[in-house]
């Protein structure tokens, strides 16, 4: 067997692995990617990117059902599923070409296998074609994360739906239970419901996306269940049961709920979003000083495991499972790599967004954080209601929030609620990563008319001095 040598070796293909493959090449060091799927990893294929395209067909059909208020009348529209699922297929299609092209771009190896650690800089590599050896002064495991299964509730394509299954659905449910209320069940929950779908969320949690900032929290379950979905929060499935429902039109689940709600649910279709595990397994890791810690590796600031040469990014990595997250760990994971002085990731400047109907935004510390630190803070709201381009939008539900260290003026965290935020948040992101106070953000000039102005408006009444509310 042939071994082939490398500076790095990347292990798998996704956000953190292809851009640490990029960078890696930009610094002069010969490197080898390794994916046994798809080039782009889940969030490319099968997470991130198809899902905005469908959310986006869904914001879509919202629209077109809502232009006779803006003076602009057309027919009832009709929902083509297959084109939709279509459309986000190519999305994901053309942006991992994309990838392709990059890779050969940068004279990045891309070897399509399973990679397997054998010990001493060492992998093996079972293809299509056999197994291959490779060697490597540093490996990068990128091997990122799955959904985390629910007893009795396997993914089958029909009735039990993993984020896959729901990325392809070929018709639409009648009623569908989506179980978890983070941002995968609340994304999928917006579109379906958005299609005509009954949709019924548990969650575990007291809330609906229940690590972002309360105030937000409260807020888009308000508007989920004025919207008509049905919120079973507190609540968490104890059994479940699967009958055929007759007639040839497949099957009904039962689910038993415990908690804030003793009850029994039944729907055509379940939904699966209850967290993720990271992909460890079959990795060779149990021959090595990686530590696995709750199935994700352990690693230090600069993604180096207790393995020396051996190195993990991204979701395997642990939370916040973040594409951006992975793609800086990568950076900085090869810039140590090559010996030059990267910065480290605080995780608390990472930016999170949901892209549900409404949408919300995030970064830094909720204000029960900052409070539970010991922070004495001030804290400014602004309501969309009042935001002249929302008003004009039509787009009036939400607002933003910031938390800020009332000694030292710090911003410590920014919460946005409402149309496209998502586009937002990175305002302040920019802000918490140059350590602005509130006197910088205070002083910046935010253009006229624009929903951004409830950014500005949000810092001025941290301080008493909003001046359109």
């Amino acid at each position: 067997m042939t071994l082939a040598n490398y500076d790095l070796v990347v292990v798998g293909g996704g956000p953190g692995g292809y851009v640490a493959a990029i960078r890696a090449a930009q610094l002069g060091l010969k490197t080898a990617l390794v994916e046994k799927a798809q080039l782009g990893g889940v969030c490319l294929n099968w997470g991130c990117i198809p899902t905005k395209a469908l959310l986006r067909s869904a914001d879509i059909l919202r629209l077109v059902k809502d232009a006779g208020r803006f003076g602009v009348q057309v027919a009832a529209p009709q929902i083509d599923l297959a084109t939709m699922v279509k459309r986000s297929r190519e999305v994901a299609g053309q942006l991992q070409s994309g990838v392709t092209y990059l890779m050969k771009k940068n004279k990045v190896t891309v070897i399509a296998g399973h990679a397997r650690l054998a010990g001493g800089g060492k992998l093996n590599v079972t293809t299509a074609d056999g197994v291959s050896a490779l060697s490597a002064k540093h490996i990068i495991l990128a091997t990122g994360a799955r959904a985390r299964p629910l007893p009795g509730l396997t993914p089958d394509g029909e009735s039990v739906w993993s984020y896959r299954e729901a990325l392809m659905p070929k018709r639409v449910p009648k009623h569908l239970v989506v179980i978890g209320a983070g941002a995968i069940g609340i994304e999928f929950a917006s579109f379906y419901h958005a299609l005509g779908a009954k949709v019924s969320v548990v969650e575990m949690a007291e809330r609906v996306l229940p690590v972002e900032d309360e105030d937000i929290s409260r807020h888009v379950g308000d508007a989920l269940r004025k919207q008509g979905m049905q919120l079973y929060l507190g609540s968490r499935l104890t059994s479940s049961s699967k009958r055929s429902s007759g007639g040839g039109s497949g099957a009904e689940w039962t689910l038993q709920l415990d908690g804030q709600h003793k009850e029994s649910l039944t729907a055509d279709v379940v939904l699966t979003a209850a967290g993720i595990i990271g992909n460890v397994e079959e990795l060779g890791l149990e021959a090595t000083a990686v530590k696995i810690d709750r199935s994700h590796i352990v690693t230090d600031a600069y993604g180096a495991t207790g393995e020396p040469g051996v190195y993990a990014i991204g979701d395997v990595a642990g939370a916040p499972w973040l594409a951006h997250k992975a793609s800086h760990e990568a950076v900085i994971c090869v810039e140590k790599i090559a010996g030059l002085n990267p910065h480290t990731l605080d995780v608390t400047k990472i930016p999170a967004c949901t892209y549900s109907h409404p949408q919300v935004a995030s970064v830094g510390l909720t204000e029960a954080q900052a409070k539970a630190g010991g922070r004495k803070v001030r804290v400014g709201k602004f309501p969309l209601a009042v935001n002249g381009k929302a008003i004009a939008l039509g787009a009036t539900g939400g607002f933003a929030k910031v938390v800020f260290d009332d000694a030292s003026g710090e911003l410590l965290g920014a919460h946005m609620v409402g149309e496209e935020v998502t586009e937002m948040i990175q305002g302040y992101t920019i802000a918490r990563e140059l350590e602005s106070t509130e006197a910088e953000l205070m002083e910046t000039v935010f253009p006229h008319p624009t929903v951004s102005e409830s950014m500005h408006e949000a810092v001025l009444a941290a301080y008493d001095r909003a001046l359109h509310i």
